[in-house]
C-alpha cells in the first residue's frame, strides 16, 4: 500500500477542486451493487463526484435495498443508467443439486453490451476532467476494457471477497507456494473449491482477467484488523504495487441512521433481552428446498430460542421481475402461530445491518457471503456458518478458524445432505445460550471495537481510503 497524507488534510477542499471525477462499475448481484454504493458514500464525502453506473434495473435494486443512509441525498452521488439487452433470467431451482445462482448467469453476460455505453459515459466526463477514476468490480473487466487507452483516465480493480478466500484461491491457482506457517496452517485445511462454482461461471471470471493487466491497482473491502496476514500477501503478488483494504465500506455505528419507518422486526427486538435473539439469514441468491425449509423451522423451534427468520428465495436478474414461475418460499402450515411470541418470520427484504446492530441480536446464522461477514463483524455479532456458494465456505473458514468468532453449522464435505433439525437445534443452543456462545460473542465484540475506535480516529480502513483519496486527486 502506497502512504501518503490526505489532501483533504492538507487542506484541499477535494476531487472536485482538482478536476477527478470517480466512476463506479460493480457487477449486477446485490453483494456487488450494495458494497459499490457504500463506497461511493465514502468518496462522495470527500468532495469527490461519484458517478455510480449500471442498467436502472439494477440502480433501481441497490438504491432500494440499502439502509442506514438515502443515496438520493447525496450531493455528490449521481446514478447514471447505461442500457443494456433483455436477458431472460429463469426463477431459481431451490431443489438443484448445486446452490450457486445460475438464474444470474444470463444477465453476467449481458454485462458485455455494457462496454460501449459506459466507454462512451467516461469519454464524456474526461473532457472537462483533469483526471476520470474509474472503479470498477473484478468482474467486469470486459466491460473497462477500453478505459486504459484514455490519456487522463485511470483503472482500479474492486474485490468483493475476502482477502483471505481471494489468496486461497490465488494460491491453489498458483501450485501452493510456501507462505510460511501461519499462513500455511489454515490454507492446508481450507474447504474444496468443489460446488463452489458451475463452469459457466469459471469461464465468466477466466474472461474478465486479461482485461486488469493495465489496471492502476486494487482496492479491498477489509482491513487490517481483520486479515492482515492476507492482505499482504495479495499484496505481494500485485503487479503495480498500488493496494488499499479501505474496509469495511457499511456504517460501522447506526447512530446517525435517517431511517425514521422502521421495520416491524426491529419494534419487537425492542422487546426482547440483550443477546437472546437469534437473526437467520441466507443472502440474496440462496434458495432453499420445502424439506429444508422445514428442517429449519423445527430446528429453530426445538432450540427454544428466540429468532427472526428471512424466508425468501434467491434473487432473479430483475429483482422486480416476480413472473408467473416465480416460487414464494413459505413455512410449513400453522408454524408461525405455534412460534408466535418467540419467533418473527419475515418475507420481505429486511434491514440487516439494523437487525444486526440491535442489542438484542446475539447471534447470526449466515450463508457467510462477504457482505454479511462484514456487517456482522462490524456490528460485533458471533454466527452460524452454513456456507452455500462461491466465496461462501472460505469465508466460513475465516469467520471460525481464523477469527474465531463462530460456529460451522454445516461440513462443506457434506453440503449435498439435508441438514436436520437436531444438528441445526443444538447449532442455535450452542451460539446463543452456551459458554461457548458467550465467548464468541466477547470475541466478535472485540473484533467491532477494533474497526470501530480506528475508524473513529481516521485510522484503520479509513487511513486507506484517506490515502487513497489522495492518491487519485494527487
Amino acid at each position: 500500500m502506497p502512504n501518503g497524507s490526505s489532501i483533504l488534510e492538507n487542506g484541499t477542499k477535494g476531487g472536485a477542486d482538482v478536476g477527478v471525477v470517480v466512476v463506479m462499475l460493480p457487477l449486477p448481484a446485490q453483494g456487488h451493487l450494495n458494497q459499490f454504493l457504500h463506497l461511493s458514500r465514502l468518496i462522495a464525502a470527500h468532495g469527490i463526484p461519484v458517478h455510480y453506473a449500471g442498467a436502472a434495473t439494477h440502480i433501481r435494486q441497490a438504491t432500494h435495498r440499502v439502509h442506514g443512509w438515502d443515496p438520493l441525498a447525496v450531493p455528490n452521488l449521481h446514478f447514471h443508467h447505461l442500457s443494456m439487452p433483455h436477458f431472460q433470467s429463469p426463477p431459481p431451482n431451490p431443489d438443484a443439486s448445486t446452490k450457486f445462482p445460475t438464474q444470474l448467469m444470463p444477465v453476467f453476460f449481458a454485462t458485455s453490451h455494457l462496454r460501449r455505453p459506459f466507454n462512451a459515459l467516461i469519454r464524456n466526463l474526461s473532457v472537462d476532467q483533469k483526471r476520470v477514476v474509474v472503479i470498477s468490480d473484478s468482474l467486469m473487466g470486459w466491460v473497462v476494457q477500453d478505459v486504459p487507452s484514455l490519456q487522463n483516465a485511470e483503472l482500479y480493480r474492486f474485490r468483493c471477497i475476502s482477502a483471505f478466500t481471494t489468496y486461497s484461491f490465488h494460491w491453489e491457482r498458483t501450485g501452493k507456494p510456501d507462505v510460511g506457517p501461519e499462513a500455511a496452517g489454515v490454507l492446508n485445511h481450507m474447504p474444496s473449491p468443489e460446488g463452489c462454482f458451475i463452469p459457466e461461471f469459471e469461464e465468466f471470471i477466466k474472461m474478465q482477467r486479461p482485461f486488469w493487466d493495465a489496471s492502476s491497482g486494487d482496492l479491498l473491502n477489509s482491513c487490517r484488523e481483520i486479515e492482515a496476514l492476507f492482505i499482504d500477501l495479495i499484496g505481494k503478488e500485485s503487479k503495480t504495487g498500488f493496494q488499499w483494504a479501505i474496509g469495511p465500506l457499511n456504517p460501522v455505528s447506526l447512530t446517525d441512521s435517517i431511517n425514521t419507518n422502521r421495520h416491524k422486526s426491529l419494534e419487537w427486538l425492542d422487546r426482547q433481552e440483550k443477546d437472546s435473539v437469534l437473526f437467520v439469514s441466507f443472502g440474496s441468491t440462496t434458495s432453499l428446498s420445502n424439506e429444508q425449509i422445514t428442517e429449519l423451522g423445527a430446528g429453530l423451534e426445538e432450540s427454544g430460542q428466540k429468532f427472526i427468520w428471512v424466508v425468501r428465495d434467491g434473487d432473479r436478474g430483475d429483482v422486480f421481475d416476480d413472473g408467473e414461475a416465480a416460487r414464494r418460499a413459505e413455512v410449513p402450515e400453522g408454524y408461525e402461530e405455534r412460534v408466535r411470541g418467540r419467533g418473527v418470520v419475515v418475507r420481505e427484504w429486511a434491514p440487516q445491518l439494523e437487525i444486526l446492530g440491535h442489542p438484542s441480536v446475539g447471534g447470526f446464522m449466515s450463508h457467510c457471503g462477504w457482505n454479511s461477514c462484514m456487517e456482522s463483524i462490524s456490528m460485533g455479532v458471533p454466527i452460524a456458518a452454513w456456507p452455500m456458494h462461491s466465496d461462501q465456505p472460505r469465508n466460513a473458514t475465516l469467520i471460525t478458524e481464523v477469527l474465531k468468532m463462530g460456529i460451522s453449522l454445516v461440513d462443506w464435505a457434506r453440503r449435498n445432505e439435508r441438514v436436520g433439525r437436531r444438528e441445526i437445534g443444538e447449532g442455535v443452543k450452542k451460539l446463543i445460550a452456551s459458554a461457548e456462545g458467550e465467548e464468541m460473542r466477547r470475541r466478535a465484540a472485540e473484533l467491532s471495537q477494533s474497526l470501530k475506535e480506528p475508524i473513529a480516529v481516521g485510522g484503520g480502513g479509513r487511513n486507506e481510503l484517506e490515502s487513497f483519496v489522495a492518491h487519485i486527486t494527487r
